[in-house]
């Protein structure tokens, strides 16, 4: 009997502290011009790593967030299942065969929401919590 509380209270803290751990990597929208539609995870993640620069006849401009930002370091994360230091490797590597380089940074949230908005294929992403009305929301 007490065995079997102990095991069910493990188990409680357990899903408690996934839940925590899903929580902490949310909260970032991706969003863009008007100009292109809504985008799927994969897509998204072949636009950041350079392999698409075109998405329905439209060129695009990728934005990212400044390094080690949290917001990058939850896209990074949720979006490319990479971390800050495999991302710039890779930009490090693609530039050097001259297969481009990576997306320009920006540090505010209000600046990637001003490109976004005022440049034809722009995409970029925000914390959640900076979303306005009226924003083109690709993914989220």
């Amino acid at each position: 009997m007490i065995l079997t509380r102990i095991r069910s209270a493990l188990l409680l803290l357990a899903l408690a502290a996934t839940a925590a751990d899903t929580r902490a990597i949310d909260g970032v929208v991706v969003i863009g011009h008007t100009s292109i539609k809504r985008l799927d995870a994969p897509t998204l993640a072949r636009i950041y790593t350079g392999r698409v620069i075109e998405v329905d006849g439209v060129a695009v401009t990728a934005i990212n967030a400044n390094a080690g930002s949290e917001v990058r370091t939850r896209f990074l994360q949720v979006f490319l299942n990479q971390d800050e230091d495999k991302y710039t490797a890779y930009w490090t590597v693609r530039r050097y065969i001259g297969k481009g380089a990576s997306p320009r940074e920006m540090g505010k949230s209000s600046d990637v929401i001003r490109f976004v908005t005022s440049t034809p294929g722009a995409i970029g992403y925000i914390d959640a919590s900076d979303l306005q009305p009226g924003l083109n929301v690709l993914l989220r």
